[in-house]
């Protein structure tokens, strides 16, 4: 096992004052902004300071793709193979063994885990990644863990946020301390479709008709994009965030339709694994074609999507909710919160200046 904290990483500066904090407190609560390094670095800090040893580190993820990508991750950079020391867990698949002592899963899967072990007896750190997303998941487990702990001295947890009201979190569980990580991600400049069209209808540029529909909406944004709406980017591949699966597949046939230069690259939870590793894979395609990833809200947080200068975001994601009249769980096309619709600009400033292009307007 091989421990070191990017020096480059916002978060290995504060790396002694987690360490305090975890020795003097049952709960901290990290508030990191996109490309902190917390997802990543919070794992190796609890193996460094001794934990997994009379139990297993625990590291939720909201998704399944994020906890397979993180988990790969962290085997790299401790540089053991994936399913000894680290592995994960999610409905249908896991890898790990029974010394495994970091495991990455769902939050939906810890869940399921109280049925067998109320206590969690299993773990000696829980890291609840992404709360501010502030999912039914999410929200059963802190309240479940703030009954727990009293019973659990031994156990510590932390709870990490993209955003900075971290105060809810830190006095749900007693004033617990609170320690802010900034990120290290560049400007992104934010525009909105009407607008764009309007400002290249002055220069008579504008299309004859308006986008009808997300595909045509899309189409247009590219077109932006390849005109050189934000020349300073140096990064080119598109991100574009759609509500699911199947906006996904229509925009790709579009894409394939409209142009040859560009090579579209679909990305959601139930993608296979070999389909998902081409997205983390830069310089597979030609130098001539730029890559347009077409995702849902799985690659809003955790997941870093490599070589991406642009961001498309149709401000609209499918939420499961729970139906009270058919007392089922629903998938519902929702508007984004503005919090998401932040996090999702800043994917677009990971490694230059960036441009985000929203679909909607600015009074939405």
């Amino acid at each position: 096992m091989h421990i070191e904290f990017p020096p480059e990483l916002p978060i290995s500066a504060a790396i002694e004052q987690l360490r305090n904090a975890l020795d003097s407190s049952q709960v901290v609560v990290v508030a990191g902004e996109t490309g902190s390094g917390k997802t990543t670095q919070l794992p190796k800090l609890c193996l460094q300071l001794g934990r997994g040893v009379h139990g297993r580190i625990g590291h939720t993820q909201p998704r399944r793709l994020a906890a397979r990508t993180v988990a790969a991750r962290l085997a790299e950079e401790l540089q053991c193979p994936l399913g000894e020391l680290v592995g994960y867990q999610h409905r249908f698949a896991e890898n790990c063994a029974a010394h495994t002592r970091l495991l990455v899963m769902t939050d939906g899967s810890l869940l399921a885990q109280l049925h067998r072990d109320p206590a969690l007896r299993q773990f000696d750190t829980l890291i609840i990644d992404e709360a501010h997303e502030r999912s039914l998941n999410i929200d059963f487990l802190l309240g479940v863990l703030k009954r727990l702990l009293p019973r659990r001295p031994e156990l510590k947890v932390i709870i990490t946020s993209a955003t900075i009201d971290v105060q809810r979190f830190a006095s749900f569980f007693g004033d617990a301390p609170c320690i802010s990580v900034e990120g290290r991600g560049f400007p992104v400049n934010v525009a909105y479709l009407d607008e764009l069209d309007n400002n290249a209808g002055e220069q008579g540029d504008k299309p004859e008709t308006a986008p009808a529909d997300l595909n045509e909406s899309l189409l247009r944004a590219l077109q932006h994009i390849e005109l050189g709406v934000d020349a300073s980017t140096q990064a080119r591949d598109v991100l574009v965030f759609l509500p699911g699966e199947r906006e996904i597949r229509d925009a790709s046939l579009a894409l394939r339709r409209s142009s040859a230069r560009l090579e579209a690259l679909p990305l959601y939870a139930r993608l296979p694994i070999a389909e998902q590793q081409r997205i983390f894979s830069v310089g597979s395609h030609g130098a001539a074609r730029r890559r347009v990833v077409l995702a849902t809200n799985v690659a809003e947080t955790s997941l870093t999507v490599p070589g991406i200068g642009y961001v498309v975001d149709a401000g609209l994601a499918r939420i499961s909710r729970f139906s009270p009249r058919s007392k089922l769980q629903r998938l519902q096309t929702e508007p984004v919160s503005k919090a998401s619709a932040a996090q999702r600009a800043g994917r677009a400033g990971r490694l230059a200046e960036g441009l985000c292009i929203r679909l909607y307007s600015r009074e939405d």
